[in-house]
């Protein structure tokens, strides 16, 4: 057997995924997020282990947006009310699920489909993001319609923007995301030679697009996140102290079921001759950490990043961790 081909399993679900997303890509697109947010409120009730994990994660998110006041007010009262949290998490579960068929529609979309779904809520930024050439960094998270900031990216861009892929252990499967995302313009490249790529592709004065708010390594720096540390990855910081490239959080938040809004906030690389390496990459990510708490105050619940260890202190074996279990709280 070629491993590089996969297993005859591997590929049959490869085939299966093409096709699913072929015919999402043709079929109405109304009844197939009712189907989707369905899925999602199934499998809240299911996955209970996801369900704890979000469970936690989430707590910390609205506990933090009712002590600074921000955010809405029914994700602000989820910090002290467990039904309002379960609403919450539940929601997040059929954001999720939505993620997921946007993900299958992606070969579909076009940039005429994004100017008729999408409203930039900082259209200046984004000017000045893409006037005068330069290399750009992008970085997002696992928030709301990842997959629409990469479209208008590559429409946008002179050139086909890099991004990296995790590398799933699936031959085939991964072949087809490469294809599908490199279907409307982006350039992916795998995990392990994603430095050198992204350094290249910035050097030649490209942008390069990043998600950053998930530590996939094991290398990323304690930063304040939500009022907590958390490990977030340094790359974002490392890349632009190597090329100068400017860098931009970006996100895009649901409004409705064929509606989005979109917004970019510039995070700048701290200056100083008296700043040591590890001081501006330690501010910077501070200043990012920030921007991505705006962004997620927004609309927390399409946070799926939640459904994943963001806080060493909340996971099982942490000293804090047992002691929410002893006192009876998931």
């Amino acid at each position: 057997m070629n491993p590089v081909r996969g297993t005859a399993r591997q590929r049959a679900l490869a085939r299966a995924v093409s096709g699913a997303s072929w015919l999402a890509c043709r079929m109405p697109e109304a009844p197939l997020v009712a189907m989707a947010e369905f899925a999602g409120s199934i499998w809240y009730r299911l996955d209970r282990e996801r369900a704890a994990q979000g469970r936690r994660n989430l707590h910390r998110v609205t506990g933090w947006l009712a002590e600074h006041g921000s955010g809405p007010e029914p994700a602000r009262g989820a910090a002290t009310d467990p039904d309002a949290l379960e609403r919450l998490l539940g929601q997040a579960f059929r954001h999720q699920a939505r993620y997921y068929l946007e993900v299958a529609r992606t070969p579909g979309m076009t940039p005429e489909t994004l100017a008729r779904q999408l409203v930039v809520d900082t259209p200046d930024v984004v000017d000045e993001a893409f006037a005068g050439g330069g290399p750009v960094i992008f970085v997002g998270l696992h928030f709301g319609a990842i997959e629409l900031p990469a479209l208008y990216l590559a429409s946008r861009a002179a050139q086909p923007p890099t991004a990296p892929m995790e590398t799933i252990d699936d031959p085939p499967l991964q072949d087809y995301f490469i294809r599908s995302r490199g279907s409307v313009g982006l350039r992916i490249v795998g995990l392990r030679e994603a430095r050198r790529q992204l350094l290249d592709a910035l050097r030649r004065g490209e942008s390069v697009g990043l998600v950053a708010d998930r530590d996939l390594t094991g290398g990323g720096i304690e930063t304040k996140f939500f009022g907590a540390p958390a490990p977030l990855p340094a790359g974002p910081a490392l890349l632009a102290l190597e090329t100068g490239a400017r860098v931009y959080v970006v996100s895009v938040r649901r409004v409705g079921r064929r509606r989005y809004r979109g917004r970019l906030e510039r995070v700048p690389l701290p200056e100083g001759d008296g700043l040591s390496r590890r001081e501006r990459v330690t501010a910077f990510l501070a200043a990012e950490a920030a921007a991505f708490e705006r962004a997620i105050a927004m609309a927390p619940e399409q946070w799926w990043g939640a459904f994943f260890p963001v806080w060493p202190d909340l996971e099982k074996g942490s000293v804090r961790g047992e002691s929410r279990r002893e006192d009876g709280e998931e």
